[in-house]
C-alpha cells in the first residue's frame, strides 16, 4: 500500500509532502510494524526512493519518505563555510521529521514508533545524523547513504551504518577512524555505485546490493 499526503505544519509555516508505505495485509491483521524514515537528498521528492521504500515495506516496515525541499524553497547553499550555511536547513529538516512522526503516531496507531529506523541519503543523510548527534534517543538506528557533512557521532546510541558511494568523499572529520568504528560498533561499507545514483539510477544490481546491504543490517540489530 502506497499514501501520498500532504502535511501542513502551521507552527513552523511550512508545507511537508510524505509517502507512506506499507503491508495491507498486516495493517488488517492488526500486527505492530516498526516504523522508517527516509530522507532524500536534496531536491528529492516524497516519491523518490522507491526501490527502498518499497523493499523495506515488503520486509514487514512502516515506511515514510519526507520532501524536505519545495521549489519555492531557497537554494542550499554551495560555497563557503558549508556546515555553517547548511546547518539552518538541516534544523528544518529535523523539525520536519519530529512533526511528520507526531502525525504518523496519530494517523497510524499500529504503527511501533518506539523503534525507529533513520534512513537518509546525501543532505538527507545529514539531516539523519545531525538527529544522531543531537537527538541520540529518537532513533534506534540510524543509516546514512553518503551523507557527506555532518560527523557521524562517535557513542553506541543510536546504532549507525552508512553505505559510502565510489565517487563522493566526506569533508574532514565526518566519518569515524577504523578504531572509532570498532569502539562504537559503527559499521561502513563502500559499494561501487556513485553518489547521485544511490537515490535510485543504479543499475538493478547496485540498487539490490544497497537493499541487502541495509536488510542484513535490520537484520541483526532488529
Amino acid at each position: 500500500m502506497e499514501d501520498t499526503l500532504t502535511l501542513l505544519d502551521n507552527v513552523h509555516g511550512s508545507v511537508i509532502p510524505i509517502a507512506a508505505y506499507y503491508a495491507i495485509n498486516s495493517i488488517i491483521a492488526n500486527v505492530k510494524k516498526k516504523l522508517v524514515i527516509l530522507n532524500p537528498g536534496y531536491g528529492g521528492k516524497n516519491t523518490d526512493y522507491g526501490y527502498l521504500a518499497r523493499n523495506l515495506a515488503k520486509n514487514g516496515y512502516f515506511v515514510v519518505t519526507i520532501q524536505h525541499d519545495l521549489p519555492t524553497d531557497a537554494p542550499l547553499p554551495g560555497t563557503g563555510d558549508i556546515y555553517k550555511s547548511r546547518k539552518p536547513f538541516w534544523d528544518r529538516g529535523v523539525k520536519s521529521i519530529f512533526f511528520v512522526t507526531d502525525k504518523i503516531k496519530k494517523k497510524y496507531p499500529l504503527v511501533d514508533c518506539n523503534h525507529i529506523v533513520l534512513i537518509g541519503h546525501s543532505n538527507g543523510g545529514d539531516i539523519a545524523m545531525l538527529i544522531a548527534n543531537e537527538y541520540p534517543k529518537f532513533a534506534r538506528i540510524v543509516i546514512s547513504l553518503d551523507n557527506r557533512r555532518v560527523p557521524f557521532p562517535r557513542s553506541n546510541r543510536p546504532k549507525i551504518f552508512s553505505i559510502r558511494s565510489s565517487d563522493q568523499p566526506a569533508d574532514a572529520d565526518v566519518l569515524p577512524t577504523a578504531e572509532e568504528q570498532k569502539k562504537y560498533n559503527i559499521k561502513i561499507v563502500k559499494v561501487n555505485t556513485i553518489h547521485n545514483d544511490m537515490g535510485g539510477m543504479g543499475t538493478d544490481a547496485q540498487l539490490q546490493e544497497i537493499n541487502k546491504y541495509i536488510m542484513d543490517y535490520l537484520n541483526t540489530w532488529q
